[in-house]
């Protein structure tokens, strides 16, 4: 999978941003992603990821991670049609603030947040989601899964 990180923060450390690259890898290959797929990883502070969730989730503060799927088809939507066109799942957005604030809260490191986030983001842009309990259960199941066999335990 092609990852593309960009750290608008210039916070992120680069061992950091070497381990979530590992771990998505890892992921993705869990969840049978094609190789080919690409998503974008964005490190923000606070501020922007407020503005998004209040623009596009109608939440007007903070959140931890926010994903935005380019895969699910909106009805009515014509679909993309040509071999070569690599799978673009779409977008991931954390919060290096909340990642910090949660990662003290939580007593773990910074890199496991980081993790949890990236992976929960991930699953996002997979189709998982958490609007029920079942769902709950299996997403988060699913995260702690992943992140357990690669070796990033709380």
């Amino acid at each position: 999978m092609n990852i593309d990180f960009h750290d608008s923060t210039n916070k992120v450390e680069t061992d950091d941003i070497d381990l979530l690259n590992r771990l998505l890898e890892f992921a993705a290959e869990k969840e049978n992603v094609p190789r080919e797929a690409e998503i974008s990883v964005n490190f923000v502070d606070n501020k922007e990821i407020q503005e998004l969730n209040r623009n596009y989730r109608q939440k007007d503060v903070p959140t931890d991670v926010i994903s935005f799927a380019m895969q699910e088809k909106v009805e009515g939507e014509m679909s993309i049609i040509g071999e070569d066109i690599p799978l673009t799942l779409g977008d991931i957005v954390i919060s290096l603030d909340k990642a910090k604030e949660q990662a003290d809260e939580f007593g773990h490191s910074l890199q496991r947040e980081l993790g949890f986030l990236a992976v929960h983001g991930l699953l996002h842009l997979l189709g998982y989601d958490h609007m029920n309990k079942e769902d709950e259960t299996k997403m988060f199941g699913r995260q702690e899964q992943i992140l357990g066999e690669f070796g990033l335990e709380r």
